[in-house]
């Protein structure tokens, strides 16, 4: 005999109140845990000195301007031309300076440009008050 009578069977509805509260919990720890990274700069590893080449030798000083061109050796040259000459002067590693607020875009153009020529280049910022070794900021 049986006293209570079997409820029907009926879907039971998902509860939507816990699995917000999931997401939000996990909302709230990945926005403590990261760090937000400003996208303004380029981060770029630069303890580079002036250095020379492997036989004491200075290596070549090259400067590149805001307009993308390469000054060196008292002429301004596109930045092809000037690796062509590097090559054929038998220069392998030059150390490349920026001159004021050279746009990014030219400065990867140019640095991609030199080394897909076989020239290893050393890069820093040149700065007003004469200290090469400033850190990006």
């Amino acid at each position: 005999m049986q006293l209570v009578e079997p409820r029907p069977h009926r879907r039971l509805p998902i509860r939507m109140t816990p699995l917000i509260d999931v997401v939000f919990i996990l909302l709230v720890f990945f926005m403590v845990t990261s760090r937000l990274a400003p996208t303004s700069h380029l981060d770029l590893d630069n303890n580079t000195a002036r250095s020379g080449g492997g036989d004491g030798a200075p290596l070549p000083e090259l400067v590149m301007q805001a307009d993308g061109q390469i000054q060196w050796n008292n002429r301004t040259e596109k930045v092809g031309n000037v690796a062509s000459a590097l090559i054929s002067d038998g220069k392998t590693e030059v150390n490349l300076e920026t001159e004021g607020d050279v746009p990014l875009g030219l400065f990867t153009q140019g640095l991609t440009e030199l080394q897909s020529a076989g020239i290893n280049t050393h890069w820093r910022r040149s700065t007003t008050n004469g200290d090469p070794q400033r850190d990006l900021q």
